[in-house]
């Protein structure tokens, strides 16, 4: 079965860290551009990061960056998403996705939340 399984997610107070991770099965990410997506109740889904898919470029939209890193281990089939000085806005379920000309891929999702 193609499965991303995230984990990682959790309570976090603002200015905190945290690193979520994304396990693959059923096929191998190595072929696959990989993304973070992020929704927030009531908002649409957001862009939060990707990295091609030897892992050499990554890219981040103004709200992340800085504070968000990607990464990936191809050999271990895993992604990863280390994040610091979180804050409130950054609040949302957190989803790991693959992409390849021919088809996208997504996990069930993570939920992060950022609160004192």
């Amino acid at each position: 079965e193609v499965q991303l399984v995230e984990s990682g997610g959790g309570l976090v107070q603002p200015g905190g860290s945290l690193r979520l991770s994304c396990a693959a099965s059923g096929f191998t990410i190595g072929s696959y551009e990989m993304s973070w997506v992020r929704q927030s109740p009531g908002k649409g889904p957001e862009w939060v990061s990707s990295i091609n898919k030897s892992g050499a470029t990554t890219y981040y939209p103004d709200s992340v960056k800085g504070r968000f890193t990607i990464s990936r281990d191809n050999a271990k089939n895993t992604l990863s998403l280390q994040m610091h000085s979180l804050q409130p806005e950054d609040t949302a379920v957190y989803f790991c996705t693959a992409r390849s000309p021919t088809d996208t891929i997504r996990g069930q999702g993570t939920q992060v939340t950022v609160s004192s």
